[in-house]
């Protein structure tokens, strides 16, 4: 699914090519690993290891929140910024952090931590125990209301932003549904889809890239789905670009997107 690639020289595709890249900032923490889950008394933390490092990533709530876990039984894609301060179940803090699970099974990264009194998560957002995935729409308590956004006009710009070396994934319903939403009042509005593929500059030096086919499949499932969901597919132009952007280890991720314009 995926290729390591090291960068010493480094055919892309056409004519691209990258000699001997530098390595991310300090700051950066880019690896792939097997996430840990440590137990506390409220809700888990997800962990993961870097060259004997312990990296604190975030905490279970539940669909709705901005933090989405990666799986056990999977390795995961972590790209992340340290960030000063104490640690957070006994793992240096990532923040801001992107964490991608990696497709293919291993049955080596099952590590389970038992909860232990010094680790807490005070700032858990709910009590323990299964959540009714409304986090992202109820206020916290003693807040106001939250606004309702003012409403959409004129031509519009949504992104997706995507796991490596994946497709639509649970969390992309929401902004599927605003482009539904604002597409199906606009009738005579064109939905111009325009995919790319990324790459990632890991912590070691090595270069992740996404498969080459890539764009074409994300861009062809959203028009998919758009379709499904009613919307005319004569109105659905769909675009994909195999062209990969420098990596340099800093936000690589927001190469891994789709956009979706709606043009009245």
């Amino acid at each position: 699914m995926y290729r390591l690639l090291s960068l010493c020289t480094v055919a892309f595709v056409g004519t691209a090519v990258v000699g001997a890249a530098e390595r991310p900032a300090d700051t950066q923490r880019n690896f792939v690993s097997c996430p840990v889950v440590r137990d506390t008394a409220t809700v888990p933390c997800w962990l993961a290891e870097h060259d004997g490092e312990l990296y604190y990533l975030g905490i279970q709530t539940d669909v709705s929140a901005d933090f989405h876990p990666p799986f056990l039984g999977h390795r995961v894609l972590v790209e992340g910024t340290l960030k000063d301060g104490p640690r957070i179940c006994g793992g240096l803090v990532l923040e801001p952090v992107k964490v991608s699970p990696l497709a293919e099974l291993d049955g080596t990264c099952n590590t389970i931590l038992p909860a232990e009194d010094r680790y807490t998560v005070p700032f858990a957002p709910r009590p323990p125990g299964p959540s009714g995935g409304r986090l992202a729409f109820d206020p916290a308590p003693g807040a106001a209301p939250r606004s309702a956004p003012p409403p959409l006009e004129g031509p519009q710009e949504f992104v997706l932003y995507y796991d490596f070396d994946m497709l639509v994934g649970g969390r992309h319903s929401a902004v599927l549904s605003r482009i539904y939403d604002y597409a199906s009042k606009q009738s005579a509005a064109r939905i111009v889809i325009t995919a790319y593929r990324g790459a990632t500059l890991l912590s070691d030096g090595t270069l992740l890239v996404e498969r080459e086919e890539l764009p074409q499949l994300r861009a062809r499932e959203v028009a998919k789905l758009l379709a499904g969901a009613g919307l005319a597919r004569e109105r659905l132009q769909i675009d994909a670009s195999n062209e990969l952007p420098v990596a340099d280890g800093d936000g690589d991720w927001q190469a891994r997107r789709a956009v979706v314009r709606v043009l009245p």
